[in-house]
C-alpha cells in the first residue's frame, strides 16, 4: 500500500530544537523521526522506526552469517549477578538502581555480560557444546550525567551485544576474528566512513580491545593515525618510553625564588632572565607540572592522586578517566587545598606529594636520570635539577598526558595525526573474568573442568541511525543512503490539476508493484512546502510530477547530489526502478 504523507504520523519543524548541538540531533527532530521525551530519552516515530529497523536487519543478517544465535534478556535485572562481578559497585552513579515492593534490589541493564554467562552456565557443561556465540538487540540504560547530542549520548539506547564462548584462547581468537569481520561487513553496508582503532577495555575488562569509529567532526572520541597504519583511540595511545639518562654530571638540587610566577610560562621567563642555562634557554618541557585530583572509587572512598607531566603538556582528562576506571578523578578544589596544607597550590613538588599522603604518578617520559624544574612545596619558589631516581622516586607511571599531532606513533610508523569520531562498535577479548566470577566451567576432552573464555562485542544500533544522519545530512536536511531510507522514492504532487494528480497516483502504484517503498506527498499545501519537506525527509530519490507533465516530462531528483533530470513521463517508472536498484 502506498504511504501517503497526508496520512503519515509526522510533523516537520522549521526551527531547530533548542537543545540540538549536532546536525543529526537537529535534523532527526525537525524531520519528525524522533521526539524528545526527557533528557537523553527519545520516542521513535514511524519514519525513525523504519530506519532503525533497517539498521537492526543489517546487524542481524551479519551476526546470523557467522553462526551467532539471537536471544533476548529482560532490561530489568537482579542485583546478585552484578554483585558477584563487583559491577553493582564499579558502575557507580551510571547505574539505574531500583527497589521493588518486597525490598529486592534491581537495576536497568547497561550491558549483559553477567546474564549471558549465567545462561550458558545453566544450559551447557561440555566442550562439545562450544564454540558458541549468542547476541541480542535490546534497550540499555545508563544514567549519563550530561546526556547530549540526541541519540549519540542518551540515557536509553538500543544496542546489539554479543558474546562468544570458547574452551581455549585459540578458540577465542577465532571467534574474535569472525566478529571483527562481521563488524566490517555491517559498517560497510551502513555506508559509513569508519576506522578500526586500538582501544582500552574500561570497566568491562579484558584485552585485545578495538573500536569502530565513524569519522565525524562532531564526534566525542578523538583518535590518532599514522602514515604507517597505526590507529588508536586517544585513550589507548602509549608513549614511547625513553631510555634512562646518565645524570652523574647533574649538580645538586637548588631552590630558587620565583616571585609572581603564576604560570609555567612565567616560571620559564623568570629562569631565563635570572638563572639562565649555559647550553640553551629554559623551555616549558624542562618543567614538571603536578596536577592534583581527588580520586573517588565507586564505593565512595576517596584518595589524593597527583599526576606529573612535562610542563609543555596538559593532563588529558579522558585518558585519565580511562586509566583509573572504575574510579573517577575529580579536580582539587580550593576547599581541598585548604584541607591539605602540604600541597602548596602552584608550587607542588614530589616531597609535598609524599607529605600529603598522595599517590604520585609520573608520565612515561619522566625516566630515571631526567632533570626537572618543579615546585619547591613553598610559595613563590621552585627547585632546579631535581633528578628522577636520585632526588625522588614516583609511586608509578601513568600515561595520560595529551597526545599531539606530530607525536611519534608507538610502533615507529610515523607522526600521528588527530581526528574525531563517533564510537559505533567495540569488541573485546574478555578472557575468563566473568566466567571465573560466575563459575562458568565445562568438561574438556580429557574430562577436566576448565573455565570458559569469552569475547564481548557491541554495536550501537540507535547510535548508528544518528551517525549515518551525521555523515550524510547537509544544509537542507537528511540524505539517507539507499540501504537505510524509510522509503525508496518520494513522489511530490506539484499541482492541483487532475492529470497531475492522476499521473502521480499511477506512478506510485506502478513503483510499488515493482517492489519499491513509495511515499506520496498528496497534501493540500504549496509546492514550496512539499519541496522543502522532500529535502528535509531525505529519501534518496524523489519524483516531481507537476507542470512539466504538460510537456510529457517529470523531474527525477537525487537527494545526495541534488542533481535533477527531466524524464519522459512514459519512461519514468523504468528509470526510477533502475536508479533504486542500481
Amino acid at each position: 500500500m502506498v504511504a501517503r504523507l497526508s496520512e503519515l504520523f509526522v510533523r516537520t519543524l522549521r526551527e531547530d530544537p533548542a537543545d540540538a548541538e549536532v546536525p543529526s540531533h537537529r535534523w532527526l527532530v525537525r524531520a519528525g523521526y524522533i521526539r524528545r521525551a526527557a533528557p537523553g530519552i527519545y520516542t521513535w516515530l514511524p519514519l525513525g522506526l523504519k530506519v532503525l529497523a533497517k539498521v537492526e536487519q543489517i546487524v542481524r543478517e551479519e551476526m546470523d552469517a557467522i553462526g551467532a544465535q539471537e536471544v533476548r534478556f529482560p532490561a530489568l535485572l537482579p542485583r546478585e549477578p552484578y554483585e558477584a562481578t563487583n559491577r553493582w559497585t564499579e558502575y557507580g552513579p551510571n547505574l539505574f538502581r531500583l527497589t521493588d515492593r518486597k525490598g529486592g534490589d534491581y537495576l536497568l541493564g547497561p550491558t549483559h555480560e553477567e546474564m549471558f554467562t549465567l545462561l550458558v552456565k545453566d544450559l551447557y557443561s561440555s566442550y562439545k557444546d562450544l564454540p558458541l556465540a549468542l547476541y541480542q538487540i535490546q534497550t540499555k540504560y545508563r544514567d549519563e550525567a550530561r546526556p547530549r547530542a540526541g541519540l549519540l549520548r542518551g540515557r536509553e539506547f538500543i544496542m546489539k551485544d554479543s558474546y562468544s564462548f570458547d574452551v581455549d584462547d585459540e578458540g577465542l581468537q577465532a571467534s574474535y576474528e569472525r566478529h571483527r569481520q562481521a563488524y566490517v561487513n555491517v559498517f560497510d553496508r551502513l555506508g559509513l566512513e569508519y576506522v578500526i582503532v586500538r582501544a582500552t577495555s574500561g570497566a568491562m575488562g579484558g584485552s585485545a580491545s578495538e573500536e569502530f569509529l565513524a569519522v565525524a567532526a562532531n564526534g566525542e572520541d578523538t583518535f590518532v593515525r599514522s602514515p604507517g597504519g597505526y590507529a588508536a583511540n586517544v585513550e589507548a595511545v602509549t608513549v614511547p618510553v625513553p631510555d634512562p639518562v646518565d645524570a652523574s654530571g647533574a649538580g645538586p638540587v637548588r631552590t630558587v625564588p620565583t616571585p609572581d610566577a603564576g604560570t609555567i610560562d612565567d616560571v620559564v621567563a623568570l629562569l631565563n632572565r635570572d638563572f639562565p642555562r649555559e647550553d640553551r634557554p629554559w623551555e616549558r618541557a624542562d618543567t614538571l607540572k603536578n596536577v592534583v585530583f581527588r580520586l573517588a572509587d565507586p564505593s565512595g572512598a576517596t584518595s589524593v592522586l597527583i599526576v606529573a607531566v612535562p610542563g609543555d603538556r596538559d593532563v588529558d582528562v579522558k585518558r585519565l578517566e580511562a586509566a583509573v576506571a572504575p574510579a573517577e578523578p575529580v579536580p582539587f578544589t580550593e576547599e581541598d587545598f585548604a584541607a591539605t596544607p602540604a600541597l602548596v597550590r602552584g608550587y607542588i613538588g614530589p616531597a609535598g606529594a609524599k607529605a600529603a599522603g598522595a599517590t604520585y604518578l609520573v608520565d612515561p617520559r619522566v625516566v630515571a636520570g631526567t632533570r626537572w624544574v618543579t615546585g619547591a612545596d613553598a610559595a613563590e619558589a621552585h627547585v632546579l635539577d631535581l633528578v628522577c631516581g636520585r632526588d625522588f622516586v614516583p609511586d608509578g607511571v601513568i600515561d595520560v598526558a595529551e597526545v599531539r599531532p606530530g607525536d611519534p606513533a608507538p610502533d615507529g610508523s610515523g607522526p600521528l595525526t588527530l581526528a574525531r569520531g563517533i564510537e559505533m562498535g567495540h569488541i573485546f577479548q574478555l578472557g575468563r573474568k566473568y566466567a571465573e566470577a560466575l563459575g562458568l566451567k565445562v568438561l574438556d576432552a580429557n574430562g577436566k573442568l576448565v573455565t570458559v573464555t569469552m569475547g564481548s562485542y557491541g554495536i550501537g544500533v540507535s547510535r548508528a541511525v544518528a551517525a549515518v544522519a551525521e555523515s550524510s545530512a547537509d544544509d537542507l536536511g537528511l540524505a539517507w543512503p539507499k540501504a537505510l531510507a524509510p522509503y525508496d522514492v518520494h513522489i511530490v504532487v506539484a499541482g492541483k490539476d487532475g492529470a497531475v494528480v492522476t499521473a502521480a497516483e499511477e506512478l506510485a502504484v506502478g513503483l510499488e508493484a515493482q517492489g519499491l517503498a513509495v511515499l506520496l506527498d498528496d497534501r493540500r499545501v504549496s509546492p514550496g512546502v512539499k519541496f522543502a519537506d522532500a529535502e528535509l525527509l531525505g529519501m534518496p530519490t524523489s519524483v516531481v510530477v507537476g507542470k512539466g507533465l504538460s510537456r510529457g516530462v517529470v523531474e527525477v531528483r537525487d537527494r545526495a547530489s541534488r542533481d535533477s533530470v527531466e524524464v519522459p513521463a512514459d519512461d519514468v517508472l523504468s528509470v526510477v526502478v533502475a536508479r533504486v536498484r542500481g
